[in-house]
Order: C-alpha cells, then structure tokens, then sequence
C-alpha cells in the first residue's frame, strides 16, 4: 500500500474495506475515542495520532513517513478483506449477511504485550469500563508523549510493580493477573513472538501458563495481537450468537478467515439484540 507524507501526516490513497468506527469501536481495541468530526485519535505502539478517512484516502495525522510500516500494518492495509468477505460469505446466509452488515471492519494488528493486558481486563466487563481502567493504567504507569497522551507501559515496567500498586486502576482481580503476565513475559517464561509461528494449540497454551488467561483471552490475544486470524474467540455475546444463529457449528467450521468471520458476528450480534429475544 502505497504511502505519502502530507502537510500534518501521512496519507494511503485508495483503501478499501476500511471503515474507522466499525473497526475501532468494535470491541477489539481501548484506545481510540471519536471526534466530533468523525475522526478518531489514540495511541498505538507508542504514538499518539489521530485518524481520519476521507473518500477512500486514509489520513493519519501526526504521523512521520518513517513510521508508514506501522500503520499500514497496523490497519492491516496489505490484505484483501473484499475477496475474504467474498469467500466466506459462502460459508452460511447468516454470516453473509453480517458481513454485509459491517464491511469496514478490519482486524488490527495490535502490540501483542498490550493486547494480552487489555484483554486480561475485558475479562467481565463492558467497553466503557475497559478502556477507563487501560487510560488509567496508561496514566499512571506509562511514558508520557509529547502531546501528553501515554504510552502503554511495557512489561518490564509492570513487572516491578504489585497489584496494590495498581489498586488506582479499579481493575480488581485482574491486577494480580496484569502483574503475572508483565512477570512471566518480562522474564522470558511467555514468548509472545514464539505464539506468532507456533502451532496453534502450543501458542494457546503458552499464553494460558498465565494466571487467569484461559482460552477466550488466549484467544483475543492471538487475533488482535498476534495477527493469528484463524483465531476464534468466543465471549458472551459469541455463545448465543453461536447457539441461536450458527447451530451445530464450531469454530473450526468458519476456516482459515475464522478471526475475521468472527468480528462481523460478534458486531452483527451486539447490533442487533432483537435477535436473542
């Protein structure tokens, strides 16, 4: 994807498949907040920008040239979400129709550090909630940037702390296992990098040696931040959309795109409770 500076950031010019609410607002990410002008601002991979689509140019705006890898990564540009949308719309009507629903939703290609913390977070919660206890923990224990946002802490960072200390986030529980996994991944006892090439069921399990990580974080942490879009994490909202819509399916019955097919149901379902009455 081709990548241009512009007075105020760069620009990628002919992007398709890309919409900035769907795909930011969608449960995936904590860290973007919509503008008034439909632009949305946050800070990935320790920058803080702000985001904009304008016909079909993405617009990031504070960003440098240098850094066009990262957000055409992170937007995963590089991939042909409309022939995936194409191919596993055959899969059932139902799933067709979500991804009709919502085709601007694209997977993110977060920091994998981040995403195992803000998903070990989400564990019984609601968005709000969530992205309140991932800005505080930003707040608190992150670098601060020079536009006075906060970058996620590394884990490192974290791994010097206790969960009193991280008492201020009213996260409860979670604090203790936000500690294990800075510890175990600081240490070198969790690979995250090792959970990007190794077989699925061996990443899963290296994630899960941290205390309170079971199979939907495992799972959460390998699709958003890991990139692994076979992923197919089941919450909640995913179980009755599983039950009442998709009958006698498993996660494996949605292929090699399961990641993908999996945020169009999860967004369809939540967009539409009228479904589960």
């Amino acid at each position: 994807m081709d990548c241009k500076e512009f007075y105020g950031g760069i620009k990628f010019e002919n992007v398709s498949d890309l919409d900035l609410r769907q795909t930011l607002d969608c449960g995936q990410s904590f860290r973007w907040n919509e503008n008034p002008d439909g632009s949305f601002s946050g800070v990935a991979f320790g920058k803080s920008v702000r985001a904009a689509i304008e016909e079909k140019t993405l617009l990031i705006y504070n960003a440098s040239p240098k850094d066009c890898k990262i957000w055409s990564d992170y937007f995963d540009l590089e991939l042909e979400y409309g022939k995936i949308r194409e191919q596993i719309s055959k899969i059932h009507p139902v799933l067709s129709e979500a991804a009709k629903y919502a085709p601007g939703i694209r997977i993110l290609r977060q920091e994998p550090y981040e995403a195992l913390c803000t998903f070990i977070i989400s564990q019984n919660n609601n968005i709000k909630r969530i992205k309140g206890i991932v800005h505080r923990l930003c707040e608190g224990f992150g670098d601060r940037l020079s536009d006075g946002e906060f970058a996620f802490p590394s884990a490192e960072r974290m791994a010097g702390l206790t969960a009193d200390d991280l008492a201020p986030l009213r996260a409860g529980f979670r604090n203790r296992y936000l500690i294990d996994a800075a510890q175990k991944v600081a240490g070198g006892e969790v690979q995250l990098e090792k959970c990007r090439t190794a077989d699925y069921e061996e990443a899963r399990r290296e994630l899960m040696k941290i205390t309170g990580v079971g199979v939907k974080v495992a799972d959460c942490t390998l699709l958003f931040g890991l990139h692994r879009i076979e992923a197919f994490p089941v919450d909640v909202w995913m179980k009755r959309a599983m039950d009442k819509l998709f009958p006698k399916m498993e996660p494996e019955d949605f292929g090699e795109y399961a990641g993908i097919a999996q945020q169009y149901i999860f967004h369809y379902s939540r967009m539409h409770p009228e479904l589960f009455d």
